[in-house]
């Protein structure tokens, strides 16, 4: 059976009224990125290597390597940055912050 020109008709509009919506998902999504590597410069950069090819220090994983460690999880990276252990030392950093420091981190992702 074909949708009658008023299903379609709604069809469209619906696409139309949700692409800002999908777009600034997007944009939010690329935010997080970028504050995730503000927060990771501020203050982790005293013991990881937070950007490829920056300087760093022996006393910790680059970023990258954290990023694509297998074992590593979203949720396993979350709970190490809401609950850290020695020798790391306990930012307190609020949820917003662990999720945009994972998102900088996914960022990191090898293909």
């Amino acid at each position: 059976m074909c949708p009658s020109r008023t299903a379609k008709w709604t069809i469209a509009v619906l696409l139309v009224t949700m692409l800002p919506v999908m777009a600034a998902g997007r944009a939010a999504a690329a935010e997080d990125v970028d504050r995730g590597l503000a927060l990771a410069r501020q203050w982790c950069v005293s013991c990881h290597q937070v950007e490829p090819g920056s300087a760093a220090s022996d006393a910790a994983p680059p970023f990258a390597t954290i990023a694509n460690d297998p074992a590593v999880t979203e949720g396993g990276l979350r709970a190490w940055l809401s609950d850290p252990h020695p020798p790391m030392p306990n930012f307190n950093l609020s949820r917003g912050e662990i999720d945009d420091i994972v998102a900088y981190l996914n960022s990191l992702l090898w293909d």
